[in-house]
């Protein structure tokens, strides 16, 4: 079975362009994804009125948006096309990216969260299109290898808002010169001078990233896109019905939700581990620049595992994949300093097939629901919404700062929140083994 599935193509020839035109989309909200992450501790700077739990609002809004439209998303696209959910999704991703110029100018966080919740309505749309359209561009047998090969697209997209959010935000914001006592010192005039220079700031590159997305929308108007093999169309209660029976479906589900969870929370409060570590040892540590590592070691681990797969079954990769993620993350809570922070770092490398095998293996054998299918996959990535919060919450157990509270004595309360991606990336490797066993 393993010297057939390698002789068959992963993208056919004639396939080939609008694979590409359509992978090119999951660079695009890779920016989005990873300029957003550090804006929760950008935020906080700031805006320091703001607590820990207040400021990963800022997550919340982001990854909500996905809960709120992949449904409708996905019924758009059934009664349309897969192009036209590309376009309604760019137009929404543009004109959320152009409101943060009224939230700079109205100096509102509520309006930042708005314009955050917009964005990514037109980000479900792309997703919920462009997943599925992926794996039907070419065999069943190849399908979740080429979904994982279009998705390592996605980490050069999120490399790219990572250093944008460092080169443009996060080195050039003037509240960050200032200790917490210093700034809150400061007159009130220069406070609002350096507020008002800052939220400009974060709204430039959100801004610049709207023109780049109409320039997209406006080439994939006059692409041609491939149309795909028609199943017999059943009604949507039909849909939701094979569904609810699909036992691997509902746990793919969860799993997916899990890891988006995960995911969202090592990426987001690195920048508090770093902030901590630098505090207590006297630092001065670039939370960016290990982010930035992170993510080409997230690229790497879904370059290697995407060719693993032509040999390994998915499943049982996940599970690999999910165990190792557990013990990078008990290394991130246990250990102290540099140590905690390579582990932090390492857990990249393990969720990097997550996403797109959960996703593969959850549509497998899918016929006409997978649309909506689909949709709540898309729908999972609400976990990314829910668990930074949860998180947020722990750091705030003692007050302000990442260590005021002391766990078992010895584990600052930042390094114990990491708690939460362990469970999340446990229950993604039962799922592993749960389908393993089913494929067997």
């Amino acid at each position: 079975m393993s010297n057939l599935k390698s002789k068959i193509p992963v993208v056919r020839k004639e396939l080939l362009f609008p694979f590409i035109i359509i992978t090119s989309l999951f660079a695009l909200w890779g920016i989005a994804n990873d300029l957003t992450n550090p804006m929760v501790s950008a935020f906080k700077k700031v805006m320091p009125e703001l607590s820990n739990a207040q400021a990963s609002l800022v997550q919340f809004a982001f990854y909500i948006g996905y809960f709120f439209m992949a449904l409708p998303a996905a019924l758009f696209i059934r009664k349309y096309s897969y192009k036209s959910g590309i376009i309604l999704g760019l137009c929404l991703y543009a004109i959320g990216a152009f409101l943060f110029y009224p939230a700079a100018a109205n100096q509102e966080f509520n309006y930042f969260l708005i314009s955050l919740w917009v964005i990514t309505c037109g980000l479900a749309f792309l997703e919920t299109t462009s997943n599925p359209l992926i794996l039907a561009l070419g065999d069943k047998e190849t399908a979740t290898q080429r979904l994982n090969l279009a998705q390592a697209f996605n980490p050069i997209g999120s490399l790219t808002g990572m250093i944008i959010a460092q080169v443009f935000v996060i080195s050039a914001l003037q509240s960050d010169d200032y200790s917490t006592e210093a700034y809150n010192a400061l007159a009130s005039e220069e406070l609002a001078a350096i507020r008002e220079n800052d939220l400009s700031i974060i709204s430039l590159p959100y801004i610049g990233l709207g023109v780049l997305v109409l320039v997209i929308m406006a080439i994939i108007i006059f692409t041609k896109m491939p149309k795909t093999a028609e199943e017999d169309k059943m009604s949507i209660s039909e849909s939701f019905k094979k569904l609810f029976s699909n036992s691997n479906y509902k746990f793919g589900v969860l799993a997916q939700a899990f890891y988006v969870g995960a995911q969202i929370m090592c990426w987001t409060y690195i920048f508090q581990y770093v902030d901590n570590i630098n505090e207590t040892l006297g630092l001065e540590l670039t939370a960016t620049y290990f982010n930035v590592t992170a993510m080409i070691l997230f690229l790497v681990g879904r370059w290697i595992g995407t060719a693993l797969m032509k040999t390994i079954n998915p499943s049982k990769l996940l599970m690999f994949f999910g165990i190792g993620g557990v013990i990078c993350c008990t290394g991130a809570i246990i250990l102290s300093g540099m140590a905690g922070l390579i582990s932090l770092v390492a857990i990249s490398v393990f969720m990097s097939i997550m996403f797109p095998t959960i996703y593969g293996i959850a549509l497998k054998d899918m016929g006409d629901e997978a649309k909506i299918g689909s949709a709540g996959l898309v729908m999972a990535i609400v976990g990314g919404a829910l668990m930074p919060v949860l998180q947020g919450s722990i750091l705030d157990w003692g007050g302000p700062g990442f260590a005021d509270e002391r766990v078992l004595g010895f584990i600052p309360e930042v390094n114990f929140s990491f708690v939460l991606p362990l469970i999340c990336l446990a229950i993604v490797a039962c799922y592993g083994y749960s389908t393993y066993k089913t494929s067997k």
